[in-house]
């Protein structure tokens, strides 16, 4: 019944009610990316070449903000905002699909599976006969002109839930029976500098992951998520640049960054002769006399290509559409494949942290591992 169930469901199924993509052409600069993901009420905006005709990437605030880290950049961020968005798109190949909203679940699970992050689904008009329909669904037109929407894997996993009793007796399993655990994680010591976990900040949005902060017993502390990251804003690179993984954590928790960092941070600019960085945090930073920028601004101010934005523009590095706390989400190798679905969805993650009762870190468990065994499962059935 799940295998007839799950190959009747068309994506579009799964599309119903979903906003239209915002996208950005890929000959626009960094400056123009940042501006779109500031009005923006998406973590990501779509990429598309030239033509319009196929998205060929999607960029969020940790792209921008780990372009921004970069030594050259620290030193210059207002030359770096006019760098080409090619310069931080993700090269790792795959991770958007285009796929015909005719497209069965089923195909939507298998691209998933293959590396696939968003699946771009074109939108179908909400009113049209059924004849109207199955022309659309035969057509094999250009995708220009058309209006699309992402298919997630929370989509999907939010689907299967719904629909969970299906798969009896799988959801009851625990993650740790049937063998979801990935203990190969990426992991940092809490009084690492937080720079040194840039290259595992990168490499976990590209898992849809996160990036655990240990001490030196192994236990398990807390996390750096690109998740919490994207609600911030550039400003955050002088963060990322000065202080402490852990001290990093604390930086980015929904209250907004404590006093005493946004000073630290300040200090240690001055220190590694930061001024541009500087200067860009002084002027966004929440704590400071100097915040509020007037229109009668400096000429350094001039240079930078993002310093207004409107009614939407932010005046400090912790961004008010942030609503959870930077906390971690865990569970325990024990918890069900059911609980842990439903954790996840009801945290809007990708990913839990599995821990023992001593707060020791076991690995972690991924959607994209789940939607595995229920794709395994329905091969046995």
């Amino acid at each position: 019944m799940a295998v007839s169930f799950l190959g009747r469901t068309e994506v579009s199924d799964l599309c119903l009610g979903k906003p239209r993509l915002r996208s950005l052409s890929e000959s626009a600069t960094v400056a123009e990316a940042l501006a779109a993901l500031k009005n923006s009420d998406d973590s990501f905006i779509s990429v598309w070449n030239k033509e319009g005709g196929v998205c060929v990437g999607k960029v969020c605030m940790v792209d921008v903000v780990c372009f921004l880290c970069k030594e050259e950049n620290l030193m210059s961020p207002f030359s770096a905002l006019k760098e080409p968005l090619s310069h931080v798109l993700s090269k790792v190949p795959g991770l958007v699909m285009h796929l015909e909203p005719s497209s069965s679940l089923l195909e939507a699970i298998d691209l998933i599976l293959q590396g696939a992050q968003n699946l771009v689904v074109p939108i179908l008009p909400t009113k049209r006969s059924s004849i109207s329909r199955r022309k659309q669904h035969l057509q094999k037109s250009s995708t220009i002109g058309r209006e699309f929407c992402w298919l997630t894997q929370e989509d999907v996993i939010r689907f299967l839930l719904g629909s969970i009793g299906l798969f009896t007796p799988l959801p009851a399993l625990s993650i740790d029976t049937l063998g979801i655990i990935t203990s190969d994680v990426l992991a940092i010591d809490y009084y690492s500098p937080a720079s040194s976990a840039l290259g595992a900040i990168s490499k976990s949005l590209t898992q849809q992951t996160s990036v655990a902060i240990v001490d030196n017993d192994g236990t398990f502390i807390g996390e750096i998520s690109p998740f919490n990251l994207a609600y911030c804003d550039e400003t955050i690179a002088a963060a990322i640049a000065t202080i402490s993984a852990g001290d990093l954590m604390a930086y980015i928790d929904c209250g907004g960054p404590p006093e005493d960092l946004v000073g630290l941070v300040k200090a240690r600019l001055k220190e590694m002769n930061l001024d541009k960085m500087l200067q860009e945090f002084t002027i966004l930073s929440p704590f400071s006399s100097d915040t509020l920028v007037s229109s009668s601004s400096s000429s350094d101010e001039e240079e930078s290509p993002i310093r207004t934005s409107g009614r939407h523009k932010r005046s400090y590095s912790y961004s008010t559409r942030m609503v959870r706390k930077a906390e971690a989400v865990v569970c325990h190798p024990k918890s069900s494949l059911v609980a842990v679905m439903i954790q996840a969805i009801a945290h809007r993650v990708n990913y839990l942290w599995v821990i023992e009762d001593d707060c020791s870190l076991v690995g972690i468990v991924t959607f994209s591992s789940i939607l595995k065994v229920f794709r395994e499962h329905l091969e046995t059935i």
